[in-house]
């Protein structure tokens, strides 16, 4: 019998109800207080540090005196000159914090151990490089690097460093450091396959005294400058004790320090299960100018629909959109009352793909057989899907060469769809439905079927998938939607544990397709993971990168592009515009050649004090 119960009993109840609930966020609040506490005992640390050593300097006279001002550009590098010209505008502030979402958790913050551009994106806040790429004029600026010279032969590069730079734990950097990060990559204990398989190119790197350091080739290289100047420092006494324990790198999480203008609080504590990836101003930054935001925060946020009503509410600073919400969200009173719009392809935008994966447990599968995966292409109708699913807002990939760039053969067309060439070549190889079931068998009765990879964060590119199944079905070929996290697809990825996968490539202004498509890459942890092997292209490409003289090296890569679009290793797809909103509070967002130049480094982005909420 049910029983009713007394006033008394319920405000015994309620108070019981408040207490649990007050102790829950005292324990909150004292939990925040400890975080709190050691970022304050961890700074005290650093500061008291860097006090001894300014003392050891005093007494040893070697302290030198700073050059340049905010107030105009005397001893500004040429890197640093956009940054300074933002502390210009009259409403410029420091502080605040930029705050931004990523549609996947990351598997680690490691260098060299992660492979995907979210992780990338993160680092490139934390570790620098010797030269950096003017986003107006494409040119080379020096960053750490003060100067260089290359020998006539391009076989030997010579960089000049500022002797001013220091970690963010306050270590000044070296051309050691440099040296060490060359020979740590090269370590096979430690997980690089894909950066090794670039630096092999570099026969030696040197140090010639503390701020000289020198790369030496073993053979030209088209990207011999690009490598050596670009290539990510490491700190030698951060990550040496690693060469020790190399399996104990390869299995971290978050070891990351470096001397950008932002760190880890802790470079050795983050872990997935943090939820969001948070770096913080590095007080010691060597810049000439100092970055403009207090902290650095992304949020891990896997829905698109939260992820919009996160940006509406005014949690992150960004929304990239989805073709089929653009357009309302360009009508939406209130999204564009916050809003800077912008919607464009940058010369480069990467590419989408689908990838065939040619072997599999060492054995060739259907897709090792150029005339299936041409039948592939013909039936991936990429005008529809770029119509259906992205609205218009993309352009169909030829390649791995941008349709801009002086790599494209401008005679190169898209693949079109079309069943009956597809129907016909499958049948040359043996594919027929002999039993009338609507599924395509070869001639030992195997159907015709595999599963389709993909990303199942991803709404567009779920619809896509569904899309292909249909237009797949039509031919008698049976696709399964094989939907993965982020983590467990880049492990079946490196371990090429797959049927075929779509997935995506960024591009740069030139692009080098030995990590993708040559076949000494088609290795575990190699990127060339679909295992397409062609003596052809190989040759090509080992001849494209050997030549230094552009307008010899264009030929080449045009041949190489004329194999890949007839081979089909990959089905290209498209490239995507950005339809992007980014909220009013970020000041100083410009069209570069690189495109948006928000995230770009040095930081270019401010909020006006009044506009600051952090």
């Amino acid at each position: 019998m049910q029983k009713r119960s007394s006033t008394s009993s319920w405000l015994l109840s309620l108070l019981i109800a408040l207490v649990i609930v007050l102790l829950l966020l005292t324990m909150y609040q004292i939990d925040r207080q400890w975080l709190k506490l050691a970022e304050v005992q961890t700074t005290l640390a650093e500061q008291a540090k860097d006090i001894r050593e300014l003392r050891t300097a005093l007494a040893s006279g070697t302290v030198r005196q700073q050059t340049g001002n905010a107030s105009d550009n005397s001893g500004v590098s040429p890197a640093f000159q956009r940054a300074q010209a933002m502390t210009q505008q009259s409403d410029y502030a420091q502080g605040d914090w930029s705050v931004d979402a990523f549609g996947t958790n990351l598997k680690t913050l490691t260098p060299l151990v992660s492979s995907d551009a979210y992780a990338s994106e993160v680092q490139n806040y934390v570790l620098e490089s010797l030269v950096t790429r003017n986003p107006d004029t494409l040119e080379w600026e020096g960053l750490i690097a003060k100067s260089w010279q290359v020998s006539p032969d391009g076989l030997t590069i010579t960089f000049q460093m500022r002797d001013d730079v220091t970690f963010s734990d306050g270590v000044p950097l070296t051309a050691d450091d440099i040296v060490f990060s060359f020979n740590f990559i090269m370590t096979e204990a430690i997980q690089a396959p894909r950066q090794r398989a670039y630096l092999e190119k570099i026969k030696e790197v040197k140090a010639n005294g503390k701020y000289e350091v020198v790369f030496i080739y073993k053979e030209p290289y088209f990207e011999a400058f690009d490598l050596a100047g670009t290539l990510s420092i490491l700190p030698k006494h951060f990550y040496e004790p690693y060469l020790q324990k190399p399996q104990e790198f390869n299995e971290s999480k978050g070891l990351l320090l470096g001397s950008g203008p932002y760190r880890l609080l802790d470079p050795k504590a983050w872990t997935p299960d943090k939820g969001n990836v948070e770096l913080v101003r590095n007080e010691r930054y060597w810049g000439d100018v100092q970055p403009s935001f207090n902290r650095v925060l992304w949020k891990i946020i896997q829905n698109d629909s939260a992820r919009l009503t996160t940006y509406r509410n005014g949690e992150i600073d960004a929304y990239g959109a989805r073709p089929n919400e653009y357009a309302d969200l360009k009508n939406d009173a209130q999204i564009m009352g916050k809003s800077h719009n912008f919607e464009y392809m940058p010369p480069v935008a990467g590419y989408s793909y689908i990838g065939w994966n040619q072997e599999r447990g060492g054995k060739p599968t259907r897709f090792a057989d150029k005339r299936v995966r041409q039948a592939m292409s013909y039936l991936t109708d990429v005008p529809r899907i770029i119509q259906d699913i992205f609205l218009g807002y993309a352009e169909p990939a030829v390649s791995p060469f941008s349709n801009t760039s002086k790599q494209h053969d401008p005679s190169l067309q898209p693949w079109q769809f079309n069943l009956e060439k597809a129907q016909a070549l499958l049948k040359e190889v043996g594919y027929e439905d002999r039993n009338g079931d609507g599924v395509l068998e070869d001639p030992q009765g195997k159907l015709f079927e595999f599963k389709l990879t993909y990303f199942e964060a991803n709404e567009d590119t779920k619809r896509m998938v569904l899309l292909l199944k249909d237009l797949y079905a039509r031919a008698g070929v049976k696709m399964e939607p094989f939907p993965q996290e982020w983590p467990v697809m880049l492990e079946s990825l490196n371990k090429k544990e797959f049927d075929a996968i779509t997935l995506g490539w960024t591009s740069g202004i030139e692009t080098d397709i030995f990590q993708m498509f040559h076949s000494s890459q088609a290795k575990t942890d190699g990127d060339n993971s679909i295992s397409y092997k062609s003596p052809a292209l190989d040759k090509l490409i080992d001849q494209a990168r050997a030549t230094v003289d552009e307008t010899q090296r264009m030929p080449l890569w045009q041949q190489a592009e004329r194999i890949m679009v007839d081979d089909q290793p990959y089905t290209f797809l498209m490239r995507r515009q950005s339809l992007s909103f980014v909220d009013k509070r970020i000041q100083n967002l410009q069209m570069t050649k690189l495109g948006l130049n928000r995230g770009s480094l040095p930081v270019e982005n401010y909020v006006p004090a009044a506009m600051q909420k952090y």
